[in-house]
C-alpha cells in the first residue's frame, strides 16, 4: 500500500511538473510532507493501535483510500492554482495553495507523532505560526 501511494503521488506529481513546467520548493515540500502524513498514519496503526480513524484503531483499508483521496485532490487544488497564475501572469496562488496544505500537513504529521509520544519540538511551533502568517 505504501509503495502505492508513493507511485501515485510520483505520477502526480510529475503531471503537475510537466503540465505547469516547472517543479517548484513548495510542490516538493507538500507530497514530500504527504508521504511522512501517510506512512506515519500507517504506522500508528499497524504498530501502536491508536488510530483514530478506526474503530480498533487498526489499519483500515478505507481509512488509507479516503487519505489517497484526500491527498490527490489537494495536488488538484495546486494544479488549479498554477494555471490561474498562468493565466493571470503572476505566482502566488499556487505557492500559496501549497503553504496552506503544507500546515495542514505539518499539523497532521505533529498529530501523528504525538500519537506516538512524541512530543512537538518548540520549533516546530514557531515554523507553523510563520506558515499561517504568509498563507
Amino acid at each position: 500500500m505504501e509503495k502505492f501511494f508513493c507511485y501515485v503521488l510520483g505520477v502526480l506529481g510529475s503531471f503537475i511538473s510537466c503540465v505547469h513546467g516547472k517543479c517548484d520548493i513548495p510542490l516538493r515540500t507538500l507530497i514530500l510532507f504527504m508521504v511522512i502524513d501517510y506512512i506515519s498514519g500507517i504506522l500508528i496503526a499497524v504498530f501502536f493501535k491508536k488510530s483514530p480513524k478506526s474503530e480498533r484503531g487498526t489499519l483500515k483499508s478505507e481509512v488509507g483510500w479516503k487519505g489517497i483521496c484526500k491527498k490527490g485532490m489537494m495536488l488538484i487544488y495546486v494544479f488549479v492554482g498554477v494555471h490561474l497564475d498562468i493565466l493571470m501572469n503572476n505566482d502566488y496562488i499556487g505557492n500559496t495553495i501549497c503553504i496552506g496544505f503544507i500546515v495542514n500537513e505539518l499539523i497532521s504529521i505533529i498529530e501523528n507523532a504525538g500519537i506516538m509520544g512524541i512530543p512537538m519540538p518548540t520549533v516546530l511551533k514557531n515554523i507553523i505560526d510563520i506558515l499561517n502568517e504568509n498563507g
